[in-house]
């Protein structure tokens, strides 16, 4: 009986903000269907509320991995590294773990292929001090990056929840982020992944090369009828056929709670 009745529960978060929390059986049954241990987690803006799978794995930091690059993306053009997310950067001319890197591309082009190479070059551009100093102000994840600009989101210190996810992807949904807001629509812009009449879908995907196990993730948010609700999903990856179950559980958790 237990197992079918929503806990409900008060949830805080370091990023400052406090939010009841209501297990969903519907999504656990597709984590369990699918084999794939993690978690999902989506935050209604305007009912203040967190619904999803695993509390305690939604509550624990993790690696970003290629998320970092909504946050990578504003902070290059906050301090100038870019001068639009159109602005064509360079990627180093050295070989590539996938050819599509091999070129240069403007954000807009290298944040939907995660190119890795792009966006080292951009931390380059950014600079150690300034990278701290913006995360700081942004309040992401645990804060720590460490003495290496261009490897912290990739192999640690850098770590955040999928809870701090869904509250930092809401400030940016709503331009509630400390940064002028003609670049936080430029973030969006380049995020956004598919929309109809009275909704859109914004989302970045993340796959972490750290072993035992690797970790995946699918985050972002939608805004439908004018309400925003940002989600994250992350998993353990055990082999390169989970990699796909990411956007997948993310997408059936979405549309077993009504919002595809």
């Amino acid at each position: 009986m237990k197992r079918v009745i929503a806990a409900i529960l008060l949830i805080a978060t370091s990023h400052g903000f406090a939010a009841e929390w209501t297990d969903s059986p519907a999504i656990e049954k597709l984590f369990s269907e699918a084999g794939v241990t993690g978690t999902f987690v989506l935050y209604d803006v305007a009912e203040n509320k967190l619904v999803g799978f695993d509390r305690t794995r939604a509550e624990t930091r993790y690696i970003p991995a290629s998320t970092f690059k909504v946050p990578h993306t504003l902070i290059g053009l906050a301090e100038g590294a870019v001068t639009d997310v159109d602005q064509v950067l360079p990627y180093g001319g050295e070989p590539q773990r996938f050819s599509a890197w091999e070129r240069d591309m403007s954000l807009r082009d290298a944040l939907p292929i995660s190119n890795l190479a792009v966006y080292k070059g951009l931390s380059r551009r950014i600079t150690l001090e300034r990278m701290k100093a913006n995360i700081a102000l942004m309040g992401y994840g645990n804060g720590e990056i460490g003495s290496v600009v261009d490897t912290f989101w990739l192999v640690g210190p850098l770590t955040i929840s999928a809870v701090e996810q869904t509250a930092f992807l809401a400030d940016l949904a709503q331009n509630e982020l400390p940064y002028p807001a003609e670049l936080q629509e430029q973030v969006r812009d380049i995020t956004l992944l598919e929309q109809g009449d009275d909704w859109a879908l914004h989302g970045k995907t993340g796959w972490t090369d750290a072993p035992n196990p690797e970790i995946g993730w699918w985050v972002g948010w939608i805004v439908k009828q004018d309400r925003v609700y940002s989600f994250a999903v992350n998993i353990d990856i055990v082999s390169d056929l989970d990699a796909k179950k990411r956007v997948q559980l993310g997408r059936d958790s979405l549309t077993a709670l009504g919002l595809l």
